[in-house]
Order: structure tokens, then sequence, then C-alpha cells
């Protein structure tokens, strides 16, 4: 696409990027420090997940001991999902909500900014762990007891302890930042931007965040009686003292179910603003892909016994959630029906965002198969704990969802700093990573189908062909990341300045200055036609005064 030399915006200074570093209730400081943040944890689990698949390349456990190796699968999966893909969706929803709604900023700015700053302690607290005897949770990122109540009697302070301690203050952070969320939403439209003129990445955002209303208190509920039983001498969930630990099961996946669909939802909304705007489209279904957010959010609600088919779960119950977790189909379905019509016979530009978008949809039916796959009983027993679940899950966490993240980080890195990325850079990045994912998450499911264990630091030495290729894939995928920062921080720094519009996208956000201004518009917007109509104005402008 042609940048026009028309409506160059001001780049940042040094001042305003030292901004970042500063307490702010601005709604775009606070998604961009949130995302800032999150990367580096981005980095630290990336780090982690080598030294797991350095391990894995060969059949004997001759790296790290199984304890340790326990512990960094632990961290890994804990970073990656609470530090890194939930709380960067909440940061590029705080920069972006706002300007598509034609808000000055969210409902409750210091809440905003208290939720983010929640978050660096509680990271650092976890990463702390490390340094205490016994070192960090060894029990997975789901945490089961007994396995997670098993400290020696007494021992107050452990890995265990930390925690649950910084996912509960993850947690309160979440749900502050729901309701933030929602409240905006639903208050701070501007005139004219009725629900169904909302852009699909708004209709996700506001699914993702009821959601986390509805179910996160479930399992910070989970984990204040875990922490009880761990430190207190409460029996909830210990079965020698008639407690029940499937009871912490069900209090867990209510929530840890629908959090794939938290983290996915955003993700989805990011292709329906990358998708039409390269392939100079309108979005097809505009209606049925908002409504099918909400679908989304309504059905996960009622599939977390999907996770439990092997923990003593009753026939009535097992057949009743099979049900509901295939339904999850339909809605997901919908959404990538409108993706493909969208893109058909469309003039597609494969800039990097676009390269992204495709790639991370194309990967999401892949990892959709496997999904109804394991939503039906029979399968799902026979590869129970197998690394055919960690497949599927990686081919949605990563091979979709931060696909996505970094199709939305390209599209809008030019509003963000007001400067273009390099764009061979750029789609360097894009094919290491593709490659790179393909080749460590593929793997995992013919291990899974020929009987491989997950959380394994030895394994027979038949599988080792698969474990080899995905470790390669792994190393890839670090090395995939060294060219996107260095791209990034290159071109925030010296880059060419951008226009408002690079990518001549019909959202409210890329009417204004590329970074906005302080209270995003200089005029009050109106709005007065559906998203994602191009070749139409879609919005004018009235003065303040005459709004009031």
């Amino acid at each position: 696409m042609t940048h026009n030399a028309e409506n160059i915006s001001g780049a940042m200074s040094q001042e305003e990027r030292w901004q970042y570093l500063r307490f702010s209730t601005d709604h775009k400081v606070i998604g961009v420090q949130y995302m800032l943040m999150t990367f580096f944890f981005f980095l630290v689990g990336g780090l982690l997940a080598m030294l797991i698949r350095a391990e894995l390349i060969t059949p004997a456990s001759n790296l790290v001991d199984r304890p340790l190796y326990n512990s960094l699968f632990t961290m890994h999966g804990t970073i990656m999902i609470f530090l890194w893909i939930i709380p960067f969706n909440a940061g590029l929803s705080n920069y972006l909500v706002p300007l598509m709604i034609g808000a000055k900023d969210m409902a409750f700015p210091l809440l905003n900014a208290i939720s983010f700053w929640m978050l660096p302690p509680a990271g650092l607290l976890l990463l702390s762990s490390f340094l205490i005897p016994n070192g960090p949770s060894k029990a997975g990122w789901w945490s089961y007891p007994p396995v997670s109540l098993q400290f020696p009697p007494g021992q107050f302070i452990n890995g265990e302890f930390i925690w649950i301690i910084s996912l509960l203050i993850i947690g309160i952070s979440s749900i502050m930042g729901a309701v933030n969320f929602v409240t905006t939403i639903f208050w701070m439209r501007a005139p004219g931007m009725t629900f169904f003129r909302m852009p699909v990445l708004v209709w996700s955002v506001l699914s993702a965040q009821l959601l986390q209303l509805v179910n996160l208190p479930a399992l910070t509920g989970a984990f204040i009686l875990l922490l009880f039983d761990l430190s207190f001498g409460t029996q909830f969930f210990k079965p020698l003292a008639l407690g029940d630990p499937i009871i912490y099961q069900h209090l867990f996946w209510f929530y840890s179910h629908p959090a794939v669909y938290i983290m996915a939802l955003p993700a989805f909304g990011i292709f329906a603003e990358v998708l039409p705007a390269f392939a100079r489209n309108p979005l097809f279904g505009y209606r049925s892909l908002a409504i099918a957010s909400l679908g989304i959010a309504v059905v996960s609600i009622f599939v977390w016994v999907h996770h439990m088919f092997t923990s003593a779960t009753p026939g009535w119950m097992r057949m009743t959630f099979m049900v509901t977790s295939m339904l999850v189909a339909i809605p997901t379905g919908v959404k990538a029906f409108g993706w493909v019509a969208t893109i058909w016979k469309g003039k597609l530009h494969l800039e990097t965002p676009m390269l992204f978008a495709m790639g991370g949809a194309a990967m999401f039916l892949f990892g959709g198969v496997t999904g109804v796959m394991l939503a039906v009983v029979p399968f799902d027993i026979h590869v129970n704990n197998t690394y055919f679940v960690v497949g599927h899950f990686h081919y949605i966490v990563f091979n979709t969802i931060t696909m996505a993240i970094f199709a939305g980080i390209y599209f809008w890195f030019p509003k963000i700093t007001g400067r273009m990325y390099a764009e061979g850079w750029g789609k360097l990045h894009f094919w290491l990573t593709f490659i790179g994912a393909n080749l460590t998450f593929f793997p995992m499911h013919p291990l899974g189908l020929q009987g491989m264990l997950r959380r394994v630091a030895s394994y027979a030495p038949q599988y080792q062909g698969w474990n080899i290729i995905a470790s390669l894939g792994a190393f890839l995928l670090g090395v995939s990341t060294l060219p996107f920062i260095a791209n990034i921080v290159a071109s925030w720094l010296y880059g060419v300045k951008a226009v408002s519009n690079p990518w001549h996208a019909s959202g409210l956000e890329w009417t204004t200055s590329s970074p906005p201004p302080r209270d995003n518009f200089e005029e009050i917007p109106i709005v007065n036609r559906p998203p994602y109509d191009y070749g139409n104005p879609r919005y004018s402008v009235i003065e303040p005064d005459d709004n009031e």
C-alpha cells in the first residue's frame, strides 16, 4: 500500500517516550505500559520454553533435574497465560477501545492505572519464587491438589504460596480492568456509535471482559481456599482429611476454559480489523461476527467439565459437556467463514499485518479441528494427558493468538508511535515465526497419538525423532523474536514518519493524528455509518459546544 505524504503526523519526542515509565491515567500510556511489560514476560516465558525443549531433545533427563524441569513447566505456562496473553490483550484493548468508540478515555482512569501497576510487582513476585527453598510451584499452571499441597509441614512461605499470592493479585487486577472495559463500552460511546456500529474488535473485548466478570471470581475463590489449605491448616481439598480435590478442578476450569476465549476473542477481533483493511473489502457478515462474539462467550461458560472427562465424571455429565464443547464450533465457525469471505476476491495487500492475520487464521482452523476432536469423550480419554493436548492448546494460544497479537502490533504501530516499521524485517519475522510455530507444535500431535505423556523430562527413544523437530522449531521461534525487537526499537526511534491512516482503514481511530492527542479527538466525532464501509466517509464531526 502507498503511504500518502499528506497528513503526516508528529512522531513521538524523546520526552513523550519516557512517559511510559511514569504513572499516568491516560489510557494510551497505560496501554503501551501493558504491552511493554507483558512483552518482557513473553521473553522470560519463551526462554523457559527453550530450556524445556532443550531437555526434550534427548530421551534421557540430562540437562536439568526433574524438580527444576517441573518448575520450569509451571512457570512457563503461568507466565504465558497470566502475564503475556491476557494482560497484553488488555493493553492493546486499553489503547484502542476508547479511540474506536469515540471516547476521550476509559470510564475510570485512576482505576485503570491501578489495574496496571498491580501487575509488575505480581510478576516479579512470581519470578522471585526461584530464590526461596524448594523453588517455584511444581504442580503445573493449574496447580491441582493434592500435588500443590505437598510441602514440608510448618513451612509457611514456599513456592506454591508465592505462586498463589501473585496469581491472586493478577486476578484482582483483571477483575478491576473488566469493570472498566464494560463500563466504558456501555456508557462512553460517541454520538451515533450504536452497538451495531461498534467495530468487531470492541464486540470481542466486551465479550471477553464479560467472561472475566462472570468466571474469574470462581478461580480467585479457588486460589484463596487452596492458600488456606496450604498455609493455615484448612482441609477443603485434602483427600485424606475428607476434603475434595475435584471441587478445586471444577472451580479452576470454570474460569480456565473460558480463559481460552478471553484470550482468543480479542485475537478474533484483530483478524476482523486487519483482514478487511488489507483485502480492501468490507468485512463479510458484520452483524453475524459481532453476535458470534457473544455466542462464544455464552457457550464457553458451559464447557468446563470438558477438561475433567477422566476425573471420575458421571456419564450424564460427560455427554452433556461433550455436546456443549462441540457447540462452541458454531459461533467460531461463523467467524472463520466471515474471515474467508472477506478476503475472497479481494485485492490482497500482503504486508506484515496481513501475513500474520492470514497465518494465524489458517492455523486456528487446524487448532479448531483438533479441539472438536478433543470434545469427543472417547477420543479425549484416549489422548488425555498426552502431547496431543499440548499441541492443540499451543495451536490456539501461540499459532493463533500470539500471531494475532503480532498482526495487531504491526497494524497499529504507526498509530501508536507515529512512525512506520521496516516492512522487510517484518516479513522476515513472520516467516521465521510461521515456520518455527508449525515445526514446534505440529509434531506434538503424532507424539500424543503414539502415547507420549506431557510433563515428562525423559521418554522412550521411539519418540525422539518428532521431539528433535519440535525442539529445533522452538529454537527457531526464539530466534524469530530478534528481528522483531530490532525492527520495533529502531523504527520507534528512527522510522519514517507515518501518515494518520497509512493502511486506508475505516476505523474511527484512524481519523485522528498518529499518535493521538491527549483527549484523542480535537472535535467530538459523530458516527453515521456502519463499520468497514470502505470508500465512503463514516464519520462527521461537530464542535464540542454543539454537543453539550
